[in-house]
């Protein structure tokens, strides 16, 4: 069992992809929007869902304005925000679980709040509260180096999106400032469900031309197929609204928003 040290080291991203890869289980990386239902309600679901996925959870700093969110993961962020959600709360809830959860931990959050709290300050809090890296999805690429200095400077990875509209020094540029894992964006578009499973081989050689990181692709991956899918190809498998949309249907129909999304994930790993 890993100990506390091991949860918080830089390291433990790469560890988490080479964990999944040992046991043959395809790399889940569960996305869950932070205070939705309640930071409580965070708090009880970090630790289930990391001995359900046992890889990365990408934990997601509710936004005023996010950028690319469908409307399930969009709403989610609007009611944490709501119930008093903020960056100081987050972090405070996931110092206090952290021993709990055996999982590296990802902050997905907005460059805005980046910017407001100073990068050096946001990326210090977040490795002192347990965060093991950031995605920072929509900063602009020249900004990118700061931020890649500061995750440096305070321990955490630095990962960065690529779109499939990208070109090929494009994503060289990207692929450069980023540690930890790549971020694929296996559609264009805005987050959410969708029937058919994305054809991310094209996209997912493009970037192995650039970098040796460990790739997760993401947007509309919500069933079991999907996760075949892009395993087949990428390191990992990103789901996020069909998480947030388990847990809202969970809510009201009076059940555990925690036991919901403990199953989805569940299920996909056993893909």
């Amino acid at each position: 069992m890993p100990t506390t040290a091991d949860h918080v080291a830089p390291d433990a991203v790469a560890r988490a992809f080479a964990r999944c890869r040992a046991s043959g289980r395809p790399a889940v990386l569960p996305f869950v929007t932070a205070g939705y239902p309640s930071l409580a309600s965070t708090g009880l679901l970090l630790p289930r869902l990391a001995a359900a996925c046992g890889s990365i959870i990408e934990v997601g700093i509710p936004f005023s304005d996010p950028i690319a969110d469908g409307p399930v993961i969009a709403e989610s962020m609007h009611e944490a925000l709501l119930a008093g959600c903020t960056p100081a709360g987050v972090f405070q809830t996931v110092r206090a679980v952290r021993d709990q959860v055996d999982a590296a931990l990802i902050a997905m959050v907005s460059v805005s709040i980046v910017d407001r709290m100073g990068v050096e300050r946001f990326t210090r809090d977040a490795a002192a509260a347990g965060f093991n890296g950031l995605i920072v999805p929509d900063i602009d690429i020249e900004d990118a180096p700061a931020l890649r200095a500061a995750c440096d400077a305070a321990g955490i990875t630095c990962t960065l999106l690529v779109s499939p509209t990208s070109s090929d020094a494009r994503i060289a540029r990207i692929t450069v400032l980023c540690s930890g894992f790549v971020y694929a964006l296996a559609r264009v578009g805005i987050t959410g469900e969708r029937s058919e499973s994305p054809d991310i081989a094209p996209l997912i050689a493009r970037i192995r031309a650039t970098t040796s990181l460990p790739i997760a692709a993401g947007f509309g991956i919500s069933t079991a197929a999907h996760v075949r899918a892009v395993t087949a190809h990428a390191d990992g498998a990103i789901v996020g609204s069909a998480i947030v949309r388990s847990m809202r249907e969970a809510i009201n129909a009076k059940r555990s928003p925690e036991d919901a999304a403990v199953a989805l994930v569940e299920s996909l790993t056993r893909s």
